[in-house]
């Protein structure tokens, strides 16, 4: 027969409490404020959606619902083309291969 087992109970890993998986999900900031449409002339929001490289951050990290994600996707594809926001934000590293190549050829 096997040992009983006596003393602190095992800590299962689906009954921890706290960490990344657990809580409730951020409400979507357009449903909270009643918004159906995502303007794309309204650069000073999308900014907030955009990462530091220019990339359109995810749902997971916006806390945007599906519906609201794809349209602000599509105001920042929109704002992109009429030159409103930037495709790649400037001030990028100077340290990169490609520079110093560009840089030794302008001297010789």
């Amino acid at each position: 027969m096997a040992k009983a087992r006596r003393g602190k109970p095992v800590r299962r890993r689906d009954n921890k409490k706290g960490g990344p998986g657990s809580g409730r999900r951020k409400p979507c900031q357009h449903c909270r404020d009643k918004i159906d449409q995502v303007d794309y002339k309204d650069v000073a929001s999308l900014r907030k959606f955009i990462s530091e490289k220019g990339k359109i951050r995810s749902r997971r990290i916006t806390g945007s619902c599906r519906r609201h994600q794809v349209q602000i996707a599509r105001a920042v594809k929109r704002a992109r083309e009429l030159a409103l926001l930037p495709y790649v934000n400037e001030g990028g590293r100077d340290d990169s291969p490609r520079r110093d190549r560009d840089r030794d050829r302008d001297r010789g």
